[in-house]
């Protein structure tokens, strides 16, 4: 049953703890890769060049990536104590119903599967398929090789946590490797472009403020992820801790890799010739290495983006399991294989609508209400600390009386800021995309009278 909210969190906590059946086989190493694999993907190797469309001098640029990186930290630390007080399959959606009331978290959940992930999944499965199919020739249809890709990795993951989970650490080392090689013929063997040494492309100001708000979209999309890693928490040794130091180590080491590769971007190719390429990660390549290092970098990518396929396939899945063993989703979606203990309809669920997504070409369309959607909802899941800290005080529950593992530094500071950066993206992108967002704000408000069936469904069983 649901916890009613504000009534008797830490006495149900107690009964209930993490999910029954599912194995607790990830550490702190499997963590950190998990939580680095949600955030990297595609988007650091294409992304520079939207920002710098926005800004135009190298402070700007640098300065949103490191101010992106700054409101991830922020991030990573408040789910890091949420993750301490709360180690339950599910993560985010686990951290909503207890904070709030479990329509919220349904509907954060309806979102995840209708919007998020699957529309985010199916968008990158493409993109692997393309650079595959430059790399190889091969006489294939996008979608296909998308399909394949899905699938293959739906597979490992239904063998077990342990095997999803190393397939997704060897590939986001892997990444970690091809960013490597980026940087340094980046930094050694592409030359440095004239660059201006203004700091600022425009007097202070609206315009200036409004510049800046627009470089934030796409930083602010390509540090996303790490909140996925908490979805796993039901199967993490001791969770309290590796998850929230593995948020903590994840976070600090992407902000160290995309600055990295920004850095050589702006040097290599100075802020207009990066402006004016959509690939500036082989135009950085081909610059050093000529073809070949085109051709690297297109593995590197593919690679990137299929680390990213398989941290979303090994986490998302474990949200509707929640969802289902609370009894607000498919009663099926909650069953564990007895022998490999993970959610295999789950899994499938989200591989199968990820690739029916991916066939039928609508995942551009989807993609468009993603950064509103998501920045809601973590700005929402912030504020939960606030409310697990007030009834802390009070002492309701004994489970969270506990010494927590760890806590958000400066908080409610922190978490104010952290919580208003989020909402200020939402609010941006409301209205530079209108449109888009007001799609995306009606797929989220759809799933409260779904939330209400399935709850009334509930109660008459």
């Amino acid at each position: 049953m649901p916890i009613e909210p504000g009534q008797g969190a830490g006495e149900e906590l107690e009964k209930r703890g993490s999910a029954p059946g599912l194995a607790r086989r990830l550490g702190l190493f499997d963590s950190t890769m998990i939580v680095m694999g949600g955030i990297v993907g595609s988007g650091i190797f294409i992304n520079p060049y939207v920002v710098a469309r926005e800004v135009h001098t190298p402070a700007l640029i640098l300065g949103a990536w490191a101010l992106g990186g700054v409101i991830a930290l922020a991030g990573a630390f408040a789910y890091a104590e949420l993750a301490a007080l709360r180690p339950e399959v599910g993560g985010q959606y686990a951290y909503l119903r207890e904070a709030y009331h479990p329509a919220v978290a349904f509907v954060y959940g309806w979102a995840l599967l209708l919007v998020t992930q699957s529309g985010g999944m199916a968008a990158v499965a493409v993109t692997f398929a393309h650079y595959v199919l430059e790399l190889t020739r091969a006489p294939l249809a996008p979608w296909l090789v998308a399909t394949l890709a899905l699938g293959g990795l739906t597979l490992i993951n239904c063998l077990g946590v342990r095997a999803g989970s190393t397939a997704q650490s060897v590939l986001m080392v892997t990444k970690i490797a091809a960013i490597a090689a980026l940087v340094g013929c980046g930094w050694l063997l592409a030359g440095k472009a004239p660059s201006t040494t203004a700091v600022l492309d425009r007097p202070p100001g609206f315009g200036l403020m409004t510049a800046i708000g627009g470089a934030m979209v796409p930083v602010l999309f390509a540090y996303g992820g790490w909140q996925t890693a908490s979805f796993v928490a039901g199967e993490m040794r001791e969770p309290e801790k590796n998850l929230s130091r593995g948020l903590a180590i994840g976070v600090a080491g992407v902000i160290v890799l995309y600055l990295a590769v920004n850095f050589v971007s702006v040097r290599a190719l100075g802020p207009e010739r990066l402006a004016h390429t959509t690939t500036p990660a082989s135009e950085v390549m081909r610059q050093a290495l000529g073809g070949r290092g085109a051709t690297l970098i297109a593995a590197g990518i593919a690679v990137s983006t299929l680390g990213f396929l398989s941290q979303s396939i090994l986490t998302a899945p474990r949200v509707y399991f929640a969802m289902a063993s609370d009894g607000l989703f498919f009663k099926r979606v909650a069953w564990l294989h007895p022998r490999t203990r993970v959610p295999v309809v789950a899994i499938v669920l989200q591989g199968a609508l990820a690739i029916v997504v991916a066939v039928s070409g609508k995942y551009e369309q989807i993609l468009n209400y993603v950064v509103s959607t998501d920045f809601i909802f973590f700005g929402l899941t912030a504020t939960c600390i606030f409310v697990f800290r007030r009834r802390e005080a009070r002492g309701v529950g004994s489970a969270l009386r506990h010494r927590v593992a760890f806590r958000m530094p400066g908080h409610p500071l922190t978490t104010v800021l952290f919580t208003a950066a989020c909402w200020l993206v939402v609010a941006n992108t409301v209205v530079r995309f209108p449109k888009h967002s007001a799609i995306g704000l009606g797929i989220v408000l759809a799933g409260i009278p779904v939330y209400f069936l399935w709850g009334g469904q509930r109660s008459q069983r």
